[in-house]
């Protein structure tokens, strides 16, 4: 009897304990899937939050960055918003989408425009006067040529507003505070946002999209001063008063058409006080990612532009200033291209940028000699002239950064109706003998954010025969207010 009590026990110890565990382990799995669905909803609560806060930062930053009021790709292209992030690899190839009205309108500063103030000054050593400087075998632009002042000065400095007009437009005025203490307007414009199929159009004054460095505003520039190149052909910068035209093509790769027509008061024209368009550009670009690491882009542009008396002064035979002028049409053709590297995309740490350009111009037309005088001679005029810069960005530690740029151009020889006839010696016109202006620079910069930096910068100039200008330049460049982002 015993014997059968000890025997069912154990059978039912048998059926019933695997019972007992697995029930246990049945609870021990609901708590883990509950515990699991409990971080699930969390973690797209916060997701869904992220989200509402990253429409809310788009909305607000289309009022201060021009990237978003044109078709634009997002980070290279668009660009970074710290001194770091200049060299950021990574391209992705869609149009900006402009936010609805509702979100516009409830901006805080809808109406209101966005301020800021971009405060640069250079202390400058050089070891010739820069009042005998020119680029030898170039006509005088009139513009930013040269290395400037001596001593202490403000640089350019530049206070932009910008803001939504409405769910349609947007607006930018920038004025430039040069050391002369003359105050100019840079920039004037309205643009559309979102026009059909990536397509955006500019109206006013602004900074030619030809070339790479040309729409680039001087505090972006990696060195203190323009390169030779654009110093030579436009004075400095081009920027027209007139429409600009841009189409983003909805291809993988970053590929953009423009066209841009203005009055062609800016040299190499000059204001002919005639109706219509004095100056039209055409320009193509094209860009990519090569891997998480690197991108590049590369563009062709076109510029023609005409010229009527253009005046510029030389020293004649006997020490006299002599009043020449052309007259004609300009064409100018460049070629630029740009290559960015950051190691697995952190640009915050080690990047390299490695940026150049090429141009080259023909002029043709007539050149008067003595032109205020009522015994001025005219007679032909042909010249084909060309330039590049190449320069190289590394920063190598956080905030600090190394570069080198070397500039070189070719006046050629140019046709000087008045010469090959004999009415005049090629000492007559001693600006237009030919030369090909050369300069080499280093530079050094470190930021203590992205809103400060100061940079130091060594070149050998010699754009004038035997003449060799040491420079040494010390700049201070500060943001102040609301800063949209820099281009790629």
């Amino acid at each position: 009897m015993f014997k059968k009590s000890i025997l069912a026990t154990a059978l039912a110890a048998a059926f019933v304990l695997p019972a007992c565990a697995s029930a246990a382990e049945n609870k021990e799995l609901n708590l883990i899937r509950q515990q699991m669905q409990q971080m699930k909803d969390a973690y797209e609560a916060r997701m869904a939050a992220l989200e509402k806060r990253l429409e809310i930062a788009e909305a607000k930053g289309q009022q201060v960055s021009e990237a978003v009021n044109q078709p634009a790709v997002s980070n290279t292209y668009a660009a970074a918003t710290t001194t770091a992030a200049i060299a950021a690899p990574a391209i992705v190839n869609q149009a900006s989408a402009s936010p609805a009205p509702g979100k516009i309108a409830a901006a805080a500063n809808a109406f209101n425009p966005a301020v800021a103030l971009n405060l640069t000054g250079t202390m400058s050593n050089l070891s010739q006067d820069p009042k005998e400087y020119k680029l030898q075998g170039f006509m005088p632009t009139g513009g930013e040529v040269g290395p400037g002042a001596r001593s202490f000065s403000l640089g350019e400095s530049e206070l932009t507003l910008s803001a939504n007009i409405d769910t349609n437009f947007s607006g930018q005025l920038t004025f430039a505070l040069a050391a002369d203490d003359k105050v100019s307007v840079e920039e004037a414009f309205f643009q559309s946002k979102a026009l059909l199929n990536g397509s955006n159009l500019k109206v006013g004054r602004f900074l030619s999209s030809i070339g790479y460095l040309n729409n680039q505003h001087a505090h972006t520039w990696d060195f203190v001063d323009a390169p030779l190149a654009y110093q030579a052909f436009f004075g400095g910068q081009y920027k027209p008063d007139g429409l600009q035209f841009k189409w983003l093509a909805p291809t993988d790769q970053f590929l953009e058409f423009g066209v841009e027509l203005g009055n062609g008061a800016n040299f190499p024209g000059n204001d002919r006080n005639k109706n219509g368009f004095g100056a039209s550009a055409l320009f193509a670009h094209l860009g990519d990612d090569l891997g998480e690491n690197a991108s590049w882009r590369a563009g062709l542009s076109y510029l023609s532009s005409s010229a009527k008396n253009r005046g510029f002064e030389e020293a004649g035979q006997n020490g006299a200033t002599v009043n020449n002028a052309f007259s004609g049409n300009s064409k100018t053709w460049i070629a630029d291209a740009i290559f960015k590297w950051a190691p697995d995309g952190n640009s915050t740490q080690r990047n390299f940028k490695l940026q150049g350009e090429y141009f080259h111009r023909d002029d043709s037309g007539s050149l008067s000699y003595d032109s205020l005088s009522s015994n001025a001679n005219t007679g032909s005029y042909a010249s084909a002239q060309s330039g590049w810069y190449l320069q190289g960005v590394y920063q190598f530690m956080p905030q600090w950064r190394v570069g080198l740029r070397y500039d070189r151009l070719n006046s050629g020889t140019p046709l000087i109706g008045l010469v090959e006839n004999g009415s005049l010696s090629a000492a007559d016109f001693p600006t237009l003998q030919s030369y090909n202006p050369k300069r080499s620079s280093i530079m050094f910069d470190y930021s203590l954010s992205e809103f400060s930096r100061f940079r130091l910068q060594f070149a050998r100039d010699n754009s004038r025969p035997g003449v060799t200008d040491n420079q040494i330049f010390l700049q201070y460049n500060m943001s102040l207010g609301a800063h949209g982002a820099h281009n790629f």
